[in-house]
């Protein structure tokens, strides 16, 4: 039996966690779910219903993991053989960015995708102040660093890298230098594109069927 169980559908967010899953060389199975006809074992799993869903099964005792972003925390952890976790001196920029990323880029981008509007002058009462802001702070701290900790990759860098490489492909995140950089140094790694090769050919054959 695989460590972790895996449960996930192609068009989601877990292809960010499928890219942690090969950075830190773990050995998962994966379980597909089916949006169209949900999962009842996925159900009791994460009352949200919610994909990535992650349960490691080490110890005999299953301990579930769900959000994107703390599934990559955990795996840096339970993988520390992988070197994904941070040093003591990458230690804030691991979780400033980490944090960041899950909170004021996903709003963001979320809101601007579904066309929630700040009202002027209400931007103190939103996380991610505005789009702009949000994309600005971002921009400058990945061009002045080829990874979000320094020189080296990080787990931070695939949850950061997930929501630039998402942004960039889809549009939801305007092409700049700096992001264009960074993603082309993330996308020429092993796990990434084991990662995408899976994932995308789940995603062709889904398409075939239907």
């Amino acid at each position: 039996m695989a460590r972790y169980s895996f449960y996930t559908n192609p068009m989601s967010r877990g292809q960010i966690v499928r890219w942690a899953l090969h950075e830190a060389g773990a050995d998962y199975a994966t379980v597909l779910v089916d949006f169209a006809k949900g999962s009842p074992e996925l159900a009791t799993i994460n009352p949200m219903h919610k994909v990535p869903t992650l349960v490691d099964h080490a110890g005999g005792t299953d301990r579930v993991v769900t959000e994107a972003a703390a599934i990559c925390v955990y795996l840096a952890e339970t993988e520390p053989g992988a070197g994904l976790g941070p040093t003591d001196a990458e230690r804030a920029d691991y979780w400033r960015w980490m944090f960041f990323a899950a909170g004021p880029v996903e709003q963001a981008v979320v809101s601007r995708s579904i066309g929630w509007n700040v009202p002027e002058g209400r931007e103190g009462m939103v996380g991610f102040g505005s789009f702009d802001r949000t994309i600005g702070a971002l921009d400058r701290h990945l061009g002045a660093h080829a990874f979000v900790c320094g020189d080296r990759f990080t787990m931070a860098d695939v949850y950061v890298g997930s929501q630039v490489d998402w942004g960039l492909a889809f549009g939801s995140i305007p092409s700049r230098p700096a992001f264009e950089a960074y993603a082309e140094r993330f996308r020429s790694r092993d796990g990434y594109t084991a990662a995408k090769a899976i994932d995308n050919a789940l995603i062709e054959a889904a398409q075939k069927q239907g």
